[in-house]
């Protein structure tokens, strides 16, 4: 069943064609080569039936750590900079996406046990900083048969074997995460630092200007993990920070929108940085671009696209795909006096699976008011 199910998920996928490609961002040459970028899934034209969010809601925890199937998309995201006692370094993504196949209706009987109108991907990378390498697996499954799916209480979201499970409200998170899949396995118990951040209008971030072209979106921002790091079949006992991600939605991008970078910085400070560019087909960013400076006592002031000036600083070009991916940047913040340079742990952390997209382990140096600043985190690149 995985393999039809896979087969259906990617002619979905592929059936949005990508734009032109553009030198800075874009695949350089076949674009079967490149792969479908998934952004059809957070476009606009999307079937009646499912809610769309437009207005700024009181965010319920635990309830909200649990799934929204009203929504059509929906995505739990954990990615971490890890470490050995003798210093040897890790980064690790495990993420759980949820796409609706068609809006629930409660009156409507199901008609087997394998019926489901939900589609679950799980993917999960571990990045070798020593060995410049990154491996990159996936599971997908339907959302019956207790194969996939998310709980609020107690807290679990899982595709197959891969899950994350504890106890979370808005304040405390206690969670293991699990993921094996041939030589590389992890399981790490992460704790929550700091309480959960509601990023845009109270948890309504919109990304653009059409009315529902918006996503509710919270973050853990630093999570403390400890556990262990299996590559190659060796194991590791590992120490280091972890970010969360917690987004839901219809429709959430603009149609002149063609890809995105994401940043989530966690700073030697005690502050956190999650800031986000839509790229449009031009090159320039969205007026809808902006993210979240989280201060050290968890306070947040929200950036909007006129707070950061975001400037690629170098590029790396896979081998793979023949796309050509801006890794290093330049981050701005004028009024927190903030500057800093992002370069990654290693420059090949494309992932190319049922969808493509870069996502790895990055450091930051920078100044702010009080002096040098140091950091780490992850960034995303996807689209065109």
């Amino acid at each position: 069943m995985r393999g039809v199910l896979a087969l259906l998920l990617l002619a979905s996928l592929s059936a949005c064609k990508p734009p032109a490609p553009r030198e800075a961002h874009g695949a350089s040459a076949d674009q079967g080569l490149a792969g479908p970028t998934g952004l059809r899934f957070l476009g606009g034209d999307v079937d009646d039936g499912f809610e769309r969010a437009t207005q700024p809601i009181d965010l319920v925890f635990p309830r909200d750590h649990g799934s929204h199937d009203e929504f059509r998309n929906e995505w739990w995201y954990f990615t971490g900079n890890l470490a050995t006692s003798s210093g040897r370094d890790f980064g690790f993504e495990l993420t759980f996406f949820r796409i609706g196949l068609a809006a629930r209706r409660a009156e409507e009987p199901r008609a087997s046990a394998w019926a489901a109108n939900q589609v679950w991907m799980a993917h999960f990378a571990i990045t070798d900083v020593q060995s410049g390498r990154l491996v990159a697996a996936e599971r997908l499954a339907r959302g019956a048969l207790g194969l996939a799916g998310a709980t609020a209480t107690p807290f679990r979201v899982w595709v197959e074997d891969w899950s994350a499970n504890g106890e979370a409200d808005d304040r405390n998170a206690v969670l293991t995460l699990r993921a094996q899949d041939g030589q590389m396995a992890v399981s790490l118990d992460l704790q929550a630092l700091k309480p959960v951040v509601a990023h845009g209008d109270h948890g309504l971030d919109s990304k653009g200007p059409e009315p529902g072209n918006a996503s509710y979106y919270y973050s853990f921002p630093r999570l403390a993990v400890r556990g262990w790091v299996e590559t190659d079949g060796a194991r590791s006992d590992v120490t280091g920070d972890a970010w969360m991600d917690r987004e839901w939605s219809t429709s959430a991008l603009s149609a002149d929108v063609v890809g995105w970078e994401w940043f989530g910085l966690q700073l030697s400070d005690g502050r956190e940085l999650m800031l986000y560019g839509l790229r449009r087909a031009d090159g320039t960013l969205s007026e809808y671009s902006g993210g979240s400076l989280v201060t050290a006592d968890g306070s947040t002031t929200r950036l909007r696209r006129a707070d950061i000036d975001l400037t690629a600083t170098a590029y790396w070009t896979s081998e793979r795909t023949r796309v050509r991916y801006p890794v290093s940047w330049r981050i701005a913040i004028p009024a927190a006096a903030l500057t800093l340079s992002v370069d990654p742990r290693v420059p090949d952390q494309e992932i190319a699976l049922s969808v493509r997209y870069w996502e790895g382990a990055v450091r930051a140096t920078g100044q702010g008011r009080d002096g040098p600043l140091a950091g780490q985190g992850y960034l995303e690149v996807a689209g065109n």
